[in-house]
């Protein structure tokens, strides 16, 4: 019955799109093309009508039916799409302001919150409130934003409405759920015909009212069906995040990239998941494809887990698929930046190994020492409540980890260069992630004997091994360099000042070159090393150090000092049959002598 009942849904968005493109309306409401935009002719954006009849067909007939009950947190959330709906058809009318449309988004969550939905994670109802108004308005935004390429929004937004259905019938049984699910999923089927047609451009367009409404509802649903009455499994916990994780991994680049590049987040752009894909060589509806099957895949493992109900086997397909999610994420990140030889879909997922390497690393890193810290603060195996409470935290935590590292550039870095402020952003990484897990712990668990120094322990441990990996690499590197150029021209420098320090890390870098030495007359230098190559001795000495060290070149970067000291090492050079060049530190500002143009 229940499902008979919100089969109306279909039917009513096919009728509701029809008439609607027959409608004056179709001259009113379009969207032209422009430079942010992707599509190439003006189209109607009357999907919006089409997607907010269906959904309201299929709840208002299964009540009216008896199948399900009018029950106020059904009013609130149909309120919230209501008004949503009806806020994105006037922003699609004349555009409205991005704090005028927030706060219609959050009146629309406070609708939901005073109805009665909620969520049950958090012991502050305080926290609680502020969690499910962020995820309603931020799930609200994501589909906003992920309307950008013909029948990628409807296509997502109809998968994550079967998985909360197949939710609502299997692991947390729910008549209302279900009915707004198949609501939601077959006023998108309705829809996608008008708007993903086979050997065609897209008829219409769903617009903000339908885009906003699509995106509040299975925010809504996901406050509903798992988080309203979840437990403390992290399959439970996890299954709204997984199920809507491609809009989330979406939002979260295309914020990320904005905010690095100084641009407004609300502006629009073709720097979206989608069109990465296709500039990288995927048509656009194999783009949409893709991501489908990637929405589709994360969904069902999500209820995999749930039916499953092992906690350790959730715990590691967890972390592994937001390993692979992080991945892909810098796939998607690095496109721009990437120019391939030849357009095509293999082509379009070539491995980015040294990246792959890096994230995989700091995945073992992040684990290996969580489990050092558990080790260390209660040993093995530890109580019932503390194993527990660790089981629930790691995933938070490699979250929340990784995805500090993104933002404090620890995937941009060139690690060969590493250096203090690298190791600094590795520590604040940490640091952030650390807090925000803890916080998010605190909040939403008793802890009870699971210490709170443990945190402190992790954190130590964490950014120490991070940064030995990192700084590993850099001394790695530089020694298989240092042994490739050991047959290589060497060289001693004579001066360790600026000019040759700078000269110094410019060899280190140049293939062929190897520096055996440097020499200075500063005593404070004696027997030191500077990036790794030793202060040899004085000038005084130089006779000595040529003939022990046998350098092919001398280079001296000291041309100002007094002509006698000068004469001495050119002296000592031409007795040891070293060849002695001179080295001057020299910028000139007047670009016309670099290009030989004359002076006028």
């Amino acid at each position: 019955m229940t499902t008979l009942t919100a089969l109306a849904a279909l039917p009513a968005a096919v009728v509701a799109v029809w008439a609607a493109l027959r409608s004056p309306l179709r001259l009113r409401l379009v969207a032209a093309p422009s430079a942010d935009r992707w599509h190439e002719r003006p189209t109607p954006l009357l999907g919006g009508v089409g997607i907010f009849a269906g959904i309201s067909a299929g709840i208002w007939i299964a009540v009216a039916a008896g199948a399900i009950p009018a029950t106020r947190e059904l009013a609130g959330i149909y309120g919230g799409v209501s008004l949503l709906f009806g806020a994105g058809l006037v922003d699609d009318i004349r555009a409205l302001p991005p704090l005028g449309k927030l706060a219609l988004q959050g009146a629309a969550a406070a609708i939901v919150l005073g109805t009665g939905t909620n969520v049950q994670l958090v012991h502050s109802n305080v926290v609680a409130s502020a969690i499910a108004v962020v995820w309603l308005v931020g799930m609200t935004n994501a589909f906003n934003l992920l309307d950008n390429m013909d029948g990628l929004a409807a296509t997502l937004a109809a998968i994550a409405f079967a998985f909360f259905a197949i939710d609502a019938v299997t692991i947390h049984p729910s008549d209302t759920v279900l009915v707004l699910a198949l609501a939601g999923g077959l006023a998108c089927a309705g829809f996608l015909p008008f708007n993903l047609r086979p050997h065609g451009k897209a008829l219409v367009f769903m617009g903000d009212s339908g885009s906003q409404a699509l995106g509040f509802l299975l925010a809504a649903l996901g406050l509903t069906a798992s988080w309203k009455v979840a437990g403390t499994t992290i399959a439970t916990l996890l299954l709204p995040v997984l199920v809507l994780a491609v809009p989330i991994l979406d939002t979260t680049l295309v914020t990320i990239v904005r905010l690095l590049d100084g641009r407004p987040i609300s502006q629009g752009g073709r720097d979206h998941t989608s069109h990465r894909l296709v500039r990288f060589g995927l048509p656009e509806k194999h783009a949409v494809l893709l991501l489908a099957l990637i929405a589709t895949a994360l969904g069902a493992t999500s209820l995999a887990y749930n039916v499953l109900d092992d906690q350790r086997l959730a715990l590691v397909g967890v972390l592994v698929t937001f390993f692979l999610l992080v991945q892909f994420a810098s796939f998607l990140a690095d496109v721009e930046r990437r120019v391939p030889t030849e357009r095509g879909t293999l082509n379009a997922f070539s491995v980015h190994w040294r990246r792959l390497v890096e994230v995989l690393v700091d995945f073992g890193l992040v684990i290996g020492s969580f489990v050092a810290a558990y080790l260390v603060r209660f040993g093995w195996p530890g109580s019932v409540n503390q194993r527990h409470i660790a089981t629930v935290t790691l995933p938070i935590l490699v979250a929340a980890r990784v995805l500090a590292f993104v933002p404090f550039g620890l995937y941009r870095s060139i690690w060969r260069y590493a250096g203090t402020r690298d190791v600094a952003a590795i520590g604040s990484a940490v640091a952030v992630s650390e807090v925000v897990t803890l916080g998010y712990m605190a909040l939403t668990q008793t802890l009870g004997d699971f210490s709170r120094s443990f945190f402190v322990v992790d954190a130590l441990i964490c950014a120490s091994a991070v940064a030995a990996s990192r700084l590993g690499e850099r001394a790695l590197l530089t020694g298989a360099r240092s042994y490739r150029d050991r047959d290589g021209r060497r060289s001693m420098i004579v001066g360790a000042g600026r000019t040759g320090r700078s000269l110094l890390r410019e060899l280190r870098e140049t293939a062929g070159e190897r520096v055996v030495g440097l020499v200075d007359d500063n005593p404070a230098l004696r027997r030191r090393r500077i990036y790794g190559v030793p202060v040899l001795g004085g000038t005084h000495e130089l006779d000595r150090l040529l003939e022990h060290h046998r350098p092919d070149v001398l280079l001296v970067t000291i041309p100002d000092a007094p002509p006698d000291r000068l004469d001495t090492i050119v002296q000592a050079a031409e007795r040891n049959h070293v060849v002695c060049r001179f080295v001057r530190r020299e910028i000139d500002l007047d670009p016309r002598v670099i290009l030989g143009a004359g002076s006028e």
